[in-house]
């Protein structure tokens, strides 16, 4: 379990989070969404202690978070971000056993148990074949996969994510996600598209202007009635055979449906 009380971050002298609470449970996927600027990557990494707030308190499974030894803290939070990964020199099968690193002593090698995690997680999200070419070689959207691979070699127990499916084409986006979803483990993930979220978060915090709008379960905070002020988009929800789908249009086209309905 992650658990964030009263977080703050700022930019200058601008509040992106201010006072911010949330919890993430094990076994469960936190979607955070939320327009642009609305601080859903500042809090993922005040989450994960790239970001340290000025007040407040950030908890995984009851220890404090600064308190946690480097080693310890990366045996308990694997991160994938949208900048990871540069322009390194390795290959992607040496870019994954780095996962490994936590696992091991200061002076110890990888070893063929730790290249065998590293080469069954480059197989579980679809990139075994790019093994022995350079990270620096691969598109958006292949490195997306390959730092994912990185972070579930890293067999933490909780992983966060910001924005996984960028780059990706729809086949991967899901695969991705499907994978995320079906881990025993307690993920947070940052996702602008909202159906994503709606088909794989169990649940959801909706941030808008430096604060938590809404949280809960994804069916109660993907309410139109939520959604549209924070969004500034017309948003019609359709439940069909158990999942949620909705459909965006601008305002004043929703007000005149609705003005015509009525």
């Amino acid at each position: 379990m992650i658990r964030a009380t009263g977080v703050t971050w700022h930019y200058g002298a601008n509040p992106v989070i201010d006072g911010v609470s949330v919890t993430a449970n094990p076994g469960r996927v936190l979607g955070l969404i939320g327009p642009n600027g609305s601080g859903k990557t500042t809090l993922l990494r005040l989450l994960y202690g790239a970001l340290l707030s000025s007040t407040g308190q950030v908890v995984v499974d009851g220890d404090d978070l600064t308190a946690l030894p480097s080693r310890e803290a990366a045996r308990r939070l694997a991160v994938v971000v949208q900048e990871s990964g540069g322009e390194t020199a390795l290959t992607v099968a040496e870019l994954v056993l780095l996962g490994r690193g936590p696992h091991l002593s200061t002076f110890q090698r990888t070893g063929t148990a730790d290249r065998e995690i590293a080469a069954r997680c480059l197989s579980r999200v679809g990139a075994a074949h790019l093994g022995p070419r350079a990270f620096v070689q691969l598109s958006g959207g292949e490195r997306q996969r390959v730092l994912i691979a990185r972070a579930l070699a890293q067999q933490a127990t909780h992983l966060l994510l910001d924005e996984p499916t960028n780059h990706l084409d729809i086949r991967y986006q899901h695969e991705i996600l499907h994978l995320i979803r079906t881990l025993d483990t307690c993920c947070v993930v940052v996702l602008h598209d909202l159906n994503l979220a709606a088909r794989y978060c169990d649940d959801l915090v909706l941030l808008g202007n430096g604060g938590v709008v809404a949280a809960g379960t994804t069916d109660e905070v993907l309410d139109p009635a939520l959604l549209e002020p924070v969004y500034g988009i017309g948003i019609r929800r359709l439940d069909l055979e158990g999942a949620i789908h909705l459909l965006f249009q601008p305002v004043e086209r929703a007000a005149e449906e609705r003005s015509a309905a009525a």
